[in-house]
This record gives C-alpha cells, sequence and structure tokens, in this order.
C-alpha cells in the first residue's frame, strides 16, 4: 500500500487525542444563558463592514461536482452517486475518507487570493473550518481526520488567517460538523460503519473511521431518514451521543483559543445541537465572547451566526440568512450568505455559465445593505486551490463597481425608508433558512442608506433611460445638492411628485447608478 508508510509515520509521532481533556470554557461577563448572553451587542466595525467572501472550500471539492457530494456520492438515485462510481469507483471501497486523502489543494495561494478580495472590497474574509463531512481544515487535536495530517497537509484555517493578518482583514471561520451523526447515515450502506479494526493493512491503519463518519448508530426514522428534514433535530432523527457532541465543542473551543477568529458562523437552526442539547451552543457562545472581551478590555468584538431564529435569538447572535433578502428592513444587524455558484465547486456550473454575474452580487448587496444587513459572498474554489478564470472575471467586475460606488456601502446605516418601486412594496417570504433570492430588479427599483444626519446614497438598481428620474421618496426633503458617484454634479429640482433628477447618457458603470445626496441642515 503506497499511502501507509507516511501514514504510519503521521501517526507515530501523534499526540492521543481521546486522551486530551476537554477545553475549559473560558469565563467572564457572558454566562452559557440566553439571558446573559443577550448582553451580546453587534460590533461597528462589523455594522461599518457590509461585505465579506468566504472560501467554502474542503475535500469535497476533490470531485468539482456540486455541493453536499460526501453525502450525494452515497445516495443511490443522485447524480452526484452516478458521477462517483463512473469516476472514483464503488463508495464502498473508494468513500468519504479516500476523498480526504487525494484532496491536495497544490495549487492553493492564500496570499494572493486575500489580496484579490480584498482589493474587490471585501471587509472580512471567511473560511470552511469543518463542514458536514467532519473533517478539520486546521491542526484539531480534537480531530485526527484533519488536513494537516490527510490528504494536503497543510494547516489550511492557519494560512487563510495568516493572509488576513497580513491584509488586515477581520477573519471568520465557519463550522458545520454538528450535522454529521445524520448527513452521512446513507454512507452506513457503503463504507460508514467501519472500524479501527478494519484498517489493518490499509492505507488509513491506526485511524479510526469513525472519527470522520460518525455512523455506529441506529438509523434516523420514517420523514427523518434521507429527506433532508433531519436538518433539525426532530421528524425521528436519530440523536447525537454525549461524546459526539463533546468533541464538536472541544474543536470550535480549540480552534476559537487557537484562530482568535472575529465572525464565527454556524450552519445550524439557532446554534449546533439545539432542540437536542441546547446547553452546547450556549457553551461555546459564552466562551467565545468571554474570549474576545478578555483581550478586548471587556468588549466583546466578535459576531457568531446562526439561522432560523426567533427574536429573543437574534439578541445573543445574529441572523444569518442563507440565499434569501428579507422583504423589509431589520431593526437589528442580521447577515445573508449566498454564493456565485455551487457551494462546494461544480464544473457543470463552470460549463453552462451558471454563475451569478457581478451585476446580480452587487443589486444584491445594496438591497442587504440597505434593509441593515451584511453580504458574505462565497466563491467556489476549485479542488486544487485556484478560482477559475470566470469567477476571477466576476471578482474584478465587483471590483470596478466598487472603486466607483463603495462610499455608498461601507460605513452607512439604514434610512427611514429602505427603498421605493415594485420590489419594495411587494412580499417575498422566506423559506426555512432563507432561499428566496433571485429577485428581479428593475429601473424603477431605488434602495436608500444614510451616512450621518445629512447625507443620503440612492441606489437606483438598473440604469434607466437618460433624463429625468424621480425619486418619490424625496419629497419632502430640502435637498441642497446632488452627486452621481464616478460622474459629478446632476441637475435637479424638487415637485410634487418628488425629487427630480437629471441623469446622463453616459454612465460610469453599466450595473447601477448611485446618487449622493446632501440635505440643507
Amino acid at each position: 500500500m503506497k499511502h501507509t508508510t507516511f501514514l504510519a509515520l503521521t501517526l507515530a509521532c501523534a499526540v492521543n487525542l481521546q486522551a486530551q481533556e476537554n477545553v475549559p470554557i473560558e469565563t467572564g461577563s457572558f454566562e452559557p444563558t440566553w439571558e446573559s448572553l443577550s448582553q451580546w451587542e453587534c460590533p461597528e466595525w462589523y455594522r461599518d463592514a457590509k461585505f465579506g467572501i468566504w472560501a467554502h472550500w474542503g475535500p469535497q471539492c476533490q470531485a468539482e461536482s456540486g455541493d453536499w457530494y460526501g453525502r450525494g456520492m452515497y445516495q443511490k438515485n443522485s447524480w452526484q452517486h452516478k458521477f462517483h462510481v463512473e469516476h472514483f469507483g464503488d463508495p464502498a471501497q473508494y468513500g468519504l475518507k479516500e476523498l480526504c486523502r487525494d484532496w491536495k489543494a497544490e495549487e492553493w495561494n492564500p496570499d494572493e487570493l486575500v489580496r484579490l478580495y480584498k482589493d474587490a472590497g471585501a471587509q472580512f474574509f471567511m473560511t470552511l473550518g469543518q463542514h458536514h463531512d467532519n473533517f478539520d481544515l486546521w491542526d484539531s487535536p480534537y480531530q485526527e481526520w484533519n488536513a494537516t495530517r490527510i490528504g494536503p497537509k497543510k494547516d489550511i484555517v492557519k494560512g487563510w488567517a495568516e493572509a488576513c493578518r497580513k491584509y488586515k482583514l477581520p477573519f471568520g471561520i465557519s463550522m458545520h460538523g454538528s450535522h454529521t451523526w445524520t448527513w452521512l447515515e446513507e454512507s452506513q450502506q457503503y463504507d460508514g460503519n467501519l472500524t479501527k479494526a478494519d484498517g489493518k493493512g490499509q492505507w488509513w491503519e491506526g485511524l479510526d473511521p469513525q472519527e470522520l463518519y460518525a455512523q455506529r448508530h441506529p438509523m434516523s426514522e420514517g420523514d427523518a431518514h434521507g429527506s433532508g428534514k433531519q436538518w433539525d433535530w426532530g421528524n425521528g432523527a436519530a440523536l447525537p451521543s454525549q461524546t459526539y457532541m463533546q468533541k464538536f465543542q472541544n474543536r470550535v473551543l480549540q480552534a476559537i483559543n487557537t484562530f482568535n477568529p472575529d465572525v464565527l458562523y454556524f450552519d445550524d437552526t439557532v446554534l449546533p445541537f439545539y432542540g437536542c442539547n441546547d446547553q452546547i451552543g450556549l457553551n461555546i457562545l459564552a466562551h467565545y465572547y468571554n474570549h474576545s472581551a478578555n483581550r478586548h478590555r471587556g468588549k466583546t468584538q466578535v459576531v457568531a451566526t446562526g439561522k432560523v431564529m426567533k427574536d429573543w435569538h437574534k439578541q445573543a447572535l445574529m441572523w444569518d440568512v442563507e440565499r434569501g433578502i428579507p422583504d423589509r428592513c431589520q431593526p437589528l444587524p442580521w447577515q445573508t450568505c449566498t454564493c456565485i455558484g455551487s457551494w462546494h465547486y461544480d464544473r457543470g456550473i463552470y460549463n453552462r455559465n451558471g454563475y451569478k454575474s457581478a451585476a446580480t452580487v452587487i443589486r444584491m448587496l445594496v438591497d442587504v445593505v440597505s434593509k441593515n444587513g451584511c453580504l458574505l459572498l462565497s466563491i467556489p474554489v476549485r479542488a486544487n486551490g485556484t478560482i477559475d478564470e470566470k469567477e476571477r472575471a466576476i471578482v474584478n467586475d465587483i471590483k470596478a463597481w466598487m472603486d466607483i460606488n463603495k462610499k455608498s456601502i461601507y460605513g452607512t446605516r439604514p434610512w427611514k425608508t429602505f427603498g421605493e418601486g415594485p420590489l419594495a412594496e411587494s412580499s417575498n417570504p422566506l423559506n426555512a433558512q432563507g432561499f428566496n433570492e433571485g429577485f428581479k430588479y428593475s429601473a424603477q427599483d431605488v434602495r436608500y442608506v444614510q451616512k450621518g444626519k445629512n447625507h443620503i446614497y440612492a441606489t437606483i438598481m438598473m440604469w434607466p433611460e437618460a433624463g429625468d428620474f424621480t425619486l418619490k421618496t424625496l419629497k419632502d426633503e430640502r435637498v441642497k445638492g446632488v452627486r452621481l458617484l464616478g460622474y459629478g454634479k446632476l441637475k435637479f429640482h424638487q415637485g410634487p411628485e418628488g425629487l427630480v433628477v437629471t441623469l446622463p447618457a453616459k454612465h460610469p458603470n453599466e450595473i447601477a447608478p448611485v446618487l449622493a445626496i446632501t440635505l440643507k441642515k
């Protein structure tokens, strides 16, 4: 076995992972209760940032066949299973563990990508910490299946973190591993129930597959199994063991202590294991907030996010909306996460030119910001650690718009109304985590933000024809001046219908014009 020698050497010098003690929960002004955690306030740096970029990248990208590949490869009727059998073979012989082994990230250059994203206007950067595949992307002492020991043999999280420090970008980590327990159940038909004893003579000898798969348990029942409804801990979902949950807590706390992330993203309804064991998530949150406050003279400077929340949850952490935008402005800061393609790299989307355009991204960003939100955008990364030329062109087009119009994004706050036009007056409800994106913005849709008391930015979501354009919401405001960003001063007058601005035929950008409006004091 060609992989046996290097793995034996790795294991020989490895620590005994199971013998390690639990990571202590850092103490301070936050207790692991909802009442105590509701003291948290969103830091101003995040409220000013508005735009971040995410590398949702890990071993599932090895196949370059889309999101949830680590699960889909085991689902017999899925297109991903068919692809897997054709390209890798039977999942019983070539399963998730082999996918992790063969992912090398050989051309990854975090310095170059972080610099590119900052130049494009990103105000923070997020890396995947681990996905539902349970594979940690850092030198994780509580997970032997990690990127420093298997696959790339690199500390992926550390590499991103160092690049962010170099370019002075706040840094985030996303944690998705709480779901592995049910998410990988289909693997039980193949290699998901292997044990450490089965590894004798194999490339993975000395490793315990159950530390990765976590499948030595009964399958979920009824609607929970294989339907996607098991996202929450109900509908017959098999409930996780205390050992599994404690291991997840240790991994997250150790990553917090090591990397001091500014943002911690959870791909969970509210928090990990919420509705099953609420204490795990509360422990992590209390540790995270105290860790930050103890490093910043008592002031918490971090953001944690969760999904599908009640209003009272939003007092303790930030609401994340997946691939969606609320149809009204929110009273508290929030975040939407979306992707220009599939969460994990998908060669098919590349081949059919299926990426979101820069225009789509910018219009989403403007809408999100007008409603008191922040946009976290994933740029899918290929197996080798690069982004493709179509993605790079989109990033460059985002930069071109941001170079001219960034004043209307960074450091702004909601105005008295978020917008006007057909979409502002319509209802577009969220579905579960979000999933309502795909708005058809028009040249009648306008979004507003303010900066200070006397400065308003009005973005028309698509270019109207040259000539007079009426901003109805401004009919009662006393306007001192109007400028088109990237162009200069515009003629205007106020009438009974609103503020009438004369737009030029020349466009400083082709995505969306931004009007900087100064009010009289």
